[in-house]
């Protein structure tokens, strides 16, 4: 039963919301996974709750996503996803070629070096889980990438905010920034609109643009796995590894494009998106096991750094070189 856990998340999302009216810099949804991070450290949560804390940390942020595309434009989602895919490139070739270098270096499983670069590289745990359906690795080095993703997104989402600002970024640029070099949609977005609503819908459309990725990279590892296996194919689950809320997206903004939805609900739109994003991640705070992160060791969080740091500076580099 999914209910108790969406009531849980709903009611972090809704003190998130109210403090927020005291820390506007800081947002709605950074408190929102702080709050949850907190909640499952200071409380034994029922095991009943895990059904709706998973459907609200996928579900619910995939419907924000979907939401917030009414608020927006067919010509400004296609014109942003262009204008921005040397960037996008760029930053996913660097974590991909750097994972296996860094990773042999500190002498890491070949599988999770892997799974840590794609989830850099395109979107975090969605990612990870893609690829993981196709080589069929260990429960462990699933678990123990996505904590390393999960443990840096964390940081992006309440370092980045405050890094745009001091660079005086703009909210475009704020945008790509986040989109390209933020690793999970949810961290992205909460980064994006803690910045501010205009560099949310970029970083937005940015990242989605960037999860349509997952489809090519699945293919080749799963055409690597079979010759590696002398095997005459892997079966991919592709239902599972497309992302179609990105349709709904789309649709979404040919709607509004139309005119049929009035300006003057676009702000409410917008609050209602947030409000539903605050709730995905006061589920994916709630979900986040620090201590078991702290207690696998060093080497798994060091290639998560230097992969984070190199696509974070390559993408800064990218936008200045491109005009991105």
């Amino acid at each position: 039963m999914i209910l108790p856990g969406v009531l849980v998340a709903a009611a972090t999302a809704l003190v998130a919301t109210f403090l927020a009216r005291f820390v506007p810099l800081v947002g709605a949804p950074v408190l929102a996974i702080v709050l949850g991070i907190l909640l499952r450290l200071v409380l034994p949560l029922p095991r009943s709750l895990q059904a709706g804390f998973a459907f609200s940390g996928k579900a619910v942020l995939q419907s924000a996503i979907v939401v917030s595309g009414f608020g927006l434009s067919l010509a400004t989602v296609v014109r942003t996803g262009w204008d921005t895919l040397p960037v996008t490139v760029g930053t996913v070739a660097v974590a991909l070629v750097l994972a296996p270098i860094v990773g042999r270096m500190l002498r890491l499983d070949t599988v999770l070096e892997h799974l840590v670069g794609v989830g850099t590289a395109i979107c975090g745990a969605s990612a990870i889980a893609a690829v993981a359906s196709v080589i069929e690795p260990l429960e462990a080095d699933v678990s123990l990438a996505i904590a390393t993703i999960f443990f840096y997104n964390i940081v992006a989402v309440l370092t980045f905010p405050a890094l745009g600002g001091l660079m005086h970024m703009t909210q475009s640029q704020f945008g790509v920034w986040a989109g390209t070099a933020i690793n999970d949609t949810s961290s992205v977005v909460a980064a994006g609109y803690a910045f501010g609503a205009d560099a949310g819908q970029h970083a937005t459309i940015v990242k989605l643009a960037r999860a349509t990725f997952i489809l090519p990279i699945v293919a080749i590892v799963a055409v690597v796995h079979a010759r590696a296996q002398r095997a005459g194919g892997v079966h991919v689950p592709w239902r599972k590894v497309v992302p179609w809320f990105i349709l709904w997206f789309v649709v979404a903004a040919c709607v509004n494009t139309t005119g049929i939805i009035p300006a003057d609900w676009h702000a409410g739109i917008t609050q209602a998106s947030t409000f539903l994003i605050s709730i995905a991640l006061a589920a994916i705070g709630v979900q986040t096991e620090v201590a078991r992160l702290v207690r696998s060791g060093a080497r798994p969080l060091a290639l998560g750094f230097v992969l984070w740091i190199a696509v974070a500076a390559v993408s800064l580099l990218l936008q200045r070189a491109t005009g991105s």
